[in-house]
């Protein structure tokens, strides 16, 4: 499927963050809504959302692209937790935490995320984390507790030089996303590596109104690049809702309930995807999603499709949104220990849309990693041309020295 698509697909858990909050209030403070969720962190979580889009555009503009930004915010939101000083600036920049005070921050997380496990009872929407530590390593157990409470993420203390390591991580990972995403970390696992801050997303949701699989039709799909390829084409006519405005048209197609739909937007013939997407932020997200209502008689045709994107690399995205400082060894992570940066944030994600509904997963695994280069234990064989020496310690005299070439029994 081509970026057209794809854009569109970036939004369907990035909704969830704007859908609603909570069933539980968590305070009665005015900065957090009925549900205990900060309002300031949903906008700043869909601000980062697009920004990272649009940078992960720039680097992969041919290509389909499929992410889920509420994985990757919640994966660096258990990392913020450790960071400090101007590291923590960086990453706050990036992730639009700036403004926001930390008890806001991880209040609204401790809600946020039971809310969404519990969007619809039509829906299966699975939020996990957890927490991977080299067995041994010292990690201050405030950072641990505090990703414990806040995130409800599972800490397990591994021996990550045995052979079964990153098979056990990955496992977790595949268990979380209905076997979706099955291999993230590979083996043997790095000996500068000390933990990994994971989270994983599985999402199953069926059409409120399904499209009737009779209707799906082959047709042909206009590529980016002028090509065309033949797609299966699903079809319906009916209420849809349906929005139109500067250069765009979009539909809402909830799931289950209602409280969750995918939006599917469609930019006017003569402006190029690319273009379109670098134009696309919050504030414009937010034009699209205020002009649909619901309308008669709509046509409405979508290809049944898969996307898989990833593993991706995200370091240099991350490092032009502004973080970019803890990827390096003068990184402060002191509130997890001292002497560790983030080596790696690697993402992937997959999705299935057809005549039913979508299935969606993602991961996202922070690597964080030993600053400096990794300290090998020595090893001295002497298999090959060495010399001898033998000396007088207390003089220093040398007593014998040699030069063995050969050896024999």
């Amino acid at each position: 499927m081509k970026k057209r698509v794809c854009l569109l697909l970036c939004i369907i858990l990035t909704i969830s963050l704007l859908a609603g909050c909570s069933a539980k209030p968590a305070s009665q403070n005015s900065t957090f809504d009925k549900n205990g969720i900060s309002p300031e962190v949903v906008v700043q979580n869909s601000r980062f959302a697009f920004e990272l889009f649009q940078q992960l555009n720039k680097e992969d503009g041919t290509e389909n692209i499929f992410i889920s930004p509420l994985s990757i915010a919640t994966a660096l939101s258990m990392t913020y937790q450790g960071a400090e000083a101007e590291t923590k600036k960086a990453m706050a920049k990036a992730l639009g935490y700036s403004e926001i005070d930390d008890s806001i921050l991880n209040e609204s997380y401790k809600n946020l995320i039971p809310y969404l496990n519990q969007l619809d009872k039509k829906v299966t929407l699975n939020i996990s984390n957890s927490i991977w530590v080299r067995e041994g390593e010292d990690i201050k157990p405030a950072f641990l507790t505090v990703n414990k409470d806040i995130f409800n993420a599972a800490v397990t203390p591994l021996d990550f030089n045995q052979d079964k390591a990153a098979d056990q991580i990955n496992q977790w990972i595949s268990q979380s996303t209905n076997k979706k995403i099955e291999k993230m970390v590979d083996s043997p696992i790095a000996p500068d590596v000390i933990m990994y801050l994971i989270n994983a997303i599985y999402f199953k949701g069926d059409w409120t109104a399904e499209f009737d699989a009779e209707k799906t039709f082959q047709t042909q799909f206009r590529a980016r690049n002028g090509g065309k390829s033949d797609v299966m084409m699903m079809s319906r006519t009916g209420k849809i809702a349906y929005g139109q405005g500067d250069g765009f048209q979009a539909v809402r197609l909830p799931y289950g309930n209602g409280k969750a739909a995918m939006y599917c937007i469609l930019p006017e013939e003569t402006e190029p995807i690319n273009e379109f997407i670098g134009g696309l932020d919050a504030e414009r997200w937010n034009v699209i999603r205020t002009s649909i209502s619901e309308r008669e008689d709509v046509l409405l045709q979508l290809p049944r499709f898969k996307v898989e994107y990833g593993i991706k690399d995200l370091k240099d995205s991350l490092s032009a949104l502004g973080m970019g400082l803890a990827f390096t060894d003068n990184a402060d992570f002191s509130r997890i220990r001292d002497d560790i940066c983030i080596s790696r944030v690697l993402h992937k994600a997959v999705i299935e849309v057809n005549e039913e509904g979508s299935e969606a997963a993602a991961a996202t695994v922070v690597e964080m990693k030993l600053t400096g280069a990794p300290m090998d234990a020595p090893s001295f064989i002497a298999d090959r041309p060495f010399l001898f020496i033998i000396a007088d310690d207390e003089t220093g005299t040398i007593l014998f020295m040699g030069k063995l070439i050969e050896a024999e029994l």
